[in-house]
């Protein structure tokens, strides 16, 4: 049977196997990719202003660049936060429960991100609008840092049997939606009001006010989202815990005294994807927005974000079919032919990203960009779609929230708090292939851990870990 095909019947199938007197599935996959959605539409409205606003706004420096890396330091300001909130929220979803612990981080996420959109800018308080920026982006990595992983335990937790990678990956969708919504709204943004990053002056009505709107536009989809999050009910498997006496005092405590092993394993597993993704939505928007005269590829922001749109459709289309391959040829082994696919498509940068081969400014090769950035957008889907049910499944259920948020959260301080940065550093003082050879390096780490691991795919949820047993249940 083609992929195709077995996406066809998944999506058809989808409110089978929901549980008895439960949230139906289809609930539960609005609940789980909603929240999701608003997560990242807020993380990646910053991520967009870091590079074309903030440093004009926020940061004054005596080079282009120098304002830059200052506000790509705020961006990795939130992973710092992410194990922080990881800790937090984790520490309530595996004692009080998922459901109440998901509104908890999205009200969080929320109220910070519409603050941004009302902050005062360095030319009126001073140096207090970079450190309030800096608050704000650590009070939005604390709620994005207990959001995924309870998304993805109430999609994984609810899932039917041999189906919980393709059951588990609507959350993973939240990611490319979130990008979709962000980025098209600054887009139209900048469409409306006739801005060009390269040209514009400082007083320009998109950097007067136009900027804020995205971030005030959260509020409503937040609403939205707690809506949503309200009509649930909790997972089986953890009432199924807290019938049988299995929940913690300490879940934090628990899970590295228990399982500290897959909490290293899963934090590698993520690593390659975390660079790979921060490399394609931040640091690329960086290098091909700059001026020419400072070293980058000095394509108008218009043009660039039309390109990002068309390809994280990529994205998006290879989330599912990473969930479909992932339950078939298993997580170990679809994993490892993607990061080998990783490891060949960092090689690959110098050859399209060079400014001797791809031409800057009016004269960039939009074609050559779109192409680069399809395969790497279609090769961050394979890889990402899978995590949502691989990484639950290393803990058992009593440290499940705290260990997978853990896991996943510090990840992103190796992977993509630090990726921008540097890759603006490598790129500025050795070019874009170098750029490429730190991807390969972190995707050889990803490796490195794929092959320390064990298949999880026919594990049973309700059962793993406890009493120092594993349970296998056959597939049909």
């Amino acid at each position: 049977m083609s992929t195709a095909t077995d996406l066809t019947n998944d999506v058809m199938t989808a409110d089978r196997g929901a549980p008895a007197g439960g949230s139906s599935a289809w609930r539960i996959i609005v609940s789980s990719l909603v929240g999701t959605t608003i997560e990242f539409y807020d993380f990646y409205a910053y991520a967009t202003a870091a590079i074309s606003v903030f440093p004009l706004l926020f940061f004054r420096t005596a080079t282009d660049t120098g304002a830059l890396l200052a506000s790509l330091a705020t961006f990795g300001v939130a992973f710092v936060a992410r194990p922080v909130g990881s800790v937090l929220f984790g520490h309530f979803g595996d004692r009080a429960g998922r459901k109440a612990t998901l509104v908890a981080s999205l009200l969080t996420m929320g109220i910070a991100t519409v603050l941004i959109g009302l902050l005062p800018t360095y030319e009126a308080v001073g140096i207090a609008a970079p450190a309030f920026l800096a608050l704000m982006r650590f009070c939005q990595g604390l709620g994005l840092g207990g959001e995924w992983s309870g998304a993805s335990l109430l999609a994984g937790e609810n899932s039917r049997p041999g189906k919980r990678g393709f059951d588990s990956m609507w959350p993973q969708l939240g990611a490319p939606i979130g990008f979709l919504l962000a980025n098209g709204f600054f887009l139209l943004l900048t469409v409306a009001m006739d801005y060009d990053s390269t040209t514009a002056p400082s007083n320009h009505v998109f950097l007067a006010w136009g900027w804020r709107l995205p971030f005030l536009f959260s509020a409503v989809i937040v609403v939205l989202g707690l809506w949503v999050r309200f009509t649930l009910d909790e997972t089986p498997s953890f009432r199924r815990a807290q019938q049988r006496g299995d929940v913690v005092k300490a879940p934090v405590v628990e899970v590295f005294r228990t399982s500290w092993g897959p909490l290293v394993r899963g934090t590698f597993l993520m690593v390659a994807t975390y660079t790979l993704f921060y490399l394609m939505t931040t640091w690329i928007l960086s290098y091909s927005i700059g001026k020419v005269g400072s070293g980058f590829l000095g394509i108008g922001y218009h043009d660039f974000l039309v390109v990002q749109l068309i390809t994280i459709c990529a994205f998006a289309v290879t989330i599912p079919i990473s969930g479909i391959l992932g339950d078939r040829w298993g997580r170990k082994r679809f994993l490892t032919i993607v990061t080998a696919a990783i490891v060949l498509f960092g090689a690959s940068f110098g050859f399209f990203l060079s400014p001797e081969r791809i031409g800057t400014g009016s004269d960039a090769n939009l074609v050559r960009m779109t192409v680069f950035m399809l395969i790497g957008m279609a090769l961050m889907g394979l890889t990402f779609g899978i995590q949502s049910a691989l990484l639950p499944e290393l803990f058992p259920t009593n440290v499940r929230y705290t260990g997978s948020a853990i896991s996943y959260n510090v990840a992103s301080i190796l992977g993509a708090s630090v990726a921008p940065f540097i890759a603006a550093w490598l790129a500025g003082r050795f070019g874009p292939g170098a750029v490429g050879l730190y991807l390969i390096a972190m995707a050889l780490c990803t490796l490195a851990s794929l092959v320390t691991m064990r298949e999880t795919k026919d594990l049973d949820l309700d059962t793993v870990g406890r009493d120092g047993t594993v349970v296998v249940v056959a597939q049909g």
